[in-house]
């Protein structure tokens, strides 16, 4: 029997082939457009008839973003933040998810319908609340106060991935590893906990970007003084106007850190991401 593609196949693969490019261009893009304007010079970045292809490359623009304003210190809170809501983000996140997929407890249920509720409110409507809240607990201008703003954003899809990760590990591998000794928390730990790598990894990689990426709240709840990278890009518009090459400059050296990111976890991300919606 010949396994030779057919014309219809080939012109369908043809055809994804094709819709994958075209969505590859539209995502792209963007990207490729901030690359281009850091790099030109800033005159051409105003220019009202602007070319697609660079018309010419200068780190001048790299060089007025350091000066234009405070650097270094936006992109340090900003890595406190991120790394702060990752570290508590999964160390609660996993243990919550933990008890509600391995443990029967009364109101399991309801706790479930309110992790998914709480990620299906827009987080514009939360603005004032938690700028009321925080202002009570003495919170507003504080990392902390962000922190752990951005902690209640992201742990309903920590604890909810986590959750469907911990499902497919089967328990009789911690029951067995009891049998052989190891207690509860060792059965986790040796077993369990190795199986959910991928996973830790992929949402890792989310709640950093989320806090990372994270403008409008940052923007609320700190002053100037304790800005972070996001808001940090404000400095660019003034009232004579904006400085867009050097604004792109600045956006594309506060990519660097995820790009560079998602690029040593990639491999672990794209398992977790698969893995995760795969009943075992």
């Amino acid at each position: 029997m010949s396994t030779a593609a057919t014309p219809g196949h080939r012109k369908s693969k043809a055809g994804w082939n094709l819709l994958g490019l075209l969505v590859f261009v539209i995502a792209g893009f963007p990207v490729y457009w901030m690359l281009n304007t850091a790099f030109k010079p800033a005159k051409d970045a105003i220019d009202p008839d602007p070319s697609l292809l660079p018309t010419g490359v200068t780190l001048s623009n790299f060089s007025r973003a350091l000066d234009i304003a405070d650097f270094w210190g936006p992109v340090g809170r900003s890595l406190i933040v991120s790394l702060s809501v990752v570290v508590i983000g999964m160390v609660v996140g996993l243990l919550a998810a933990l008890a509600i997929s391995r443990f029967a407890f009364r109101g399991r249920k309801i706790v479930i319908v309110g992790i998914l509720a709480v990620q299906m409110i827009p987080l514009v409507a939360m603005i004032i609340p938690v700028f009321l809240l925080l202002n009570d607990l003495d919170q507003y201008d504080k990392l902390s106060g962000l922190i752990i703003t951005y902690l209640t954003f992201i742990l309903p899809f920590t604890v909810w991935t986590l959750r469907g990760f911990i499902v497919n590990i089967p328990k009789e591998l911690e029951e067995a590893a009891m049998v052989d000794g190891c207690s509860r928390t060792g059965a986790f730990v040796r077993v369990v906990f190795p199986l959910l790598a991928p996973g830790l990894v992929a949402t890792s990689v989310y709640g950093f970007i989320q806090a990372w990426n994270e403008y409008l709240y940052a923007l609320m709840l700190l002053s100037q003084d304790h800005q972070t990278a996001t808001v940090w890009l404000a400095n660019f518009t003034t009232q004579h106007g904006t400085e867009y090459a050097p604004m792109m400059a600045g956006a594309t050296m506060l990519a660097v850190p995820i790009v560079v990111l998602f690029l040593l976890v990639q491999r672990k991300m794209a398992a977790g991401l698969t893995a995760g919606a795969v009943k075992g």
